[in-house]
């Protein structure tokens, strides 16, 4: 796909506000910056998307479908409001929607060990800090070429929508941090 072809796809706000192609709220999710962008975002998805969609799936198209799909939205707003005057902005990939679904293991799984760069074992819910910690720090960073806020919204968008719609998910995600804590500190 050439440049002429992603920018069809690509969210570009003034176009959104100017010539009301709201389509692109969500085409810009179907587009990635190149290869290794797609593989790291399909990466994520299929490691944590299958485990989201066996424990959300009891909600059929709000399960994981409308996570993705809301997140996706979800993570477009900052751009929305942030660039809706400037022509030349573009943005393009998933990744706000896939930050959903990693945060909504997280919460569902929150002792669970993930790999920090692929070799440290840390707890999900230390990765899940990380991940906040970490893209609300770069959201502010200009010219990173990497929507951060599109991570954080999306992120944050996937921590609500699975509260929201396993109520049960906070008190057992809790629970389980402080069993962890509490046997760490016995050790």
């Amino acid at each position: 796909m050439d440049s002429s072809d992603k920018a069809r796809w690509m969210l570009i706000p003034f176009r959104v506000y100017e010539h009301r192609e709201w389509w692109r709220v969500l085409s810009h999710g179907v587009v990635h910056a190149d290869w290794m962008h797609l593989a790291m975002n399909m990466f994520v998805l299929y490691e944590f998307g299958r485990t989201v969609q066996t424990d959300l799936g009891f909600l059929g198209l709000a399960g994981l479908p409308g996570l993705y799909v809301c997140s996706l939205v979800a993570g477009s707003l900052p751009a929305l409001i942030k660039h809706k005057n400037n022509p030349r902005y573009r943005s393009l990939g998933a990744s706000g929607a896939v930050s959903a679904v990693l945060v909504a293991y997280i919460v569902l799984h929150p002792t669970h060990m993930l790999l920090l760069f692929f070799v440290i074992p840390i707890p999900a819910a230390f990765a899940g800090v990380l991940f906040f910690w970490y893209e609300s720090r770069m959201a502010n960073v200009s010219d990173t070429r990497v929507a951060h806020d599109a991570h954080l919204t999306g992120g944050l968008a996937g921590l609500m929508w699975t509260l929201l719609l396993v109520p049960q998910a906070w008190e057992r995600c809790w629970g389980q941090v402080a069993h962890a804590l509490y046997s760490f500190t016995i050790l």
